[in-house]
């Protein structure tokens, strides 16, 4: 089928994770599929389309925003796929089971009681089903952590060091992941890590980088009790990208299936 909803290939962040989703995940027509986590709706079109009318497709996010441009894109197309706004920490008990569970880039959003998120998941997923969910995971632009961490031992910014080592470490790893879907029973495991390269210039094209600023930055930033001070140290950092280049984000898939026979 040629899709006339493809993934956007103008979008360097989040087609290629949904790329390496749909690489692990089997679709076939008259599917049910809850996308979490859904954003502007990559790959929530790409997925309804080859589900077709006889499927269904529940896309859910926090967002509002969101969830108005992905309808707005929308528009009268493709009747059986939703946006709803929904918390996935929260799913009401009257939500139905579905044959795919899905999220891209999602799983950074279960925080912080990520397996019990993944458990609250997996319990509307069919017997028979599979979930499969990407996410920059553990070592993601660590380059850029250890610069930041060298500025503040400079600086000798203790509070602010100790708040970037616990940030960083928050992050789940692959191994993490094998084991949450190990212990939820789940059978067929593939958890796969492949580096994506994201470019950048010095100074402000780092700073107010589109995939980084809003996300990532911002992060290292609210280590800071002083938002001066981070700045500082982030014009420092931006400076100097040479130390921290290339810069990495491990993008990994989780992929499992759920026994038949199971509740």
């Amino acid at each position: 089928m040629n899709p006339s909803w493809p993934l956007p290939q103008e979008d360097p962040w989040s087609t290629p994770f949904a790329e390496s989703l749909l690489a692990q995940l089997k679709l076939h027509p008259g599917l049910t599929i809850l996308d979490v986590a859904s954003g502007d709706g990559i790959p929530a079109f790409y997925l309804a389309e080859q589900v077709g009318p006889t499927g269904r497709v529940l896309a859910i996010d926090l967002s509002q925003a969101q969830i108005r441009r992905a309808r707005f894109q929308q528009g009268p197309a493709l009747p059986w796929l939703e946006f709803v706004c929904m918390d996935l920490r929260a799913l009401p008990s009257t939500l139905p089971s579905f044959d795919r569970i899905t999220g891209n880039i999602s799983f950074m959003f279960f925080r912080p009681n990520r397996f019990e998120a993944l458990q609250g998941l997996v319990s509307h997923l069919k017997p028979g089903g599979q979930v499969v969910f990407t996410f920059p995971s553990l070592g993601t632009f660590d380059s850029l952590w250890e610069r930041i961490d060298r500025e503040m031992a400079h600086r000798h910014l203790v509070h602010e060091r100790q708040a970037l080592a616990d940030y960083v470490a928050e992050r789940p790893s692959a191994e993490h992941v094998t084991q949450w879907l190990e212990d939820l029973k789940l059978e067929q495991i593939v958890v796969a890590e492949d580096p994506l390269e994201v470019k950048t210039g010095p100074g402000p094209a780092f700073l107010h980088h589109p995939l980084l600023r809003g996300g990532f930055l911002d992060d290292a930033y609210d280590c800071f009790q002083d938002q001066a001070l981070a700045e500082k140290v982030m014009v420092t950092v931006s400076d100097d990208i040479t130390s921290f280049v290339p810069l990495l984000a491990l993008r990994c898939t989780m992929s499992a299936w759920k026994p038949h026979g199971s509740m």
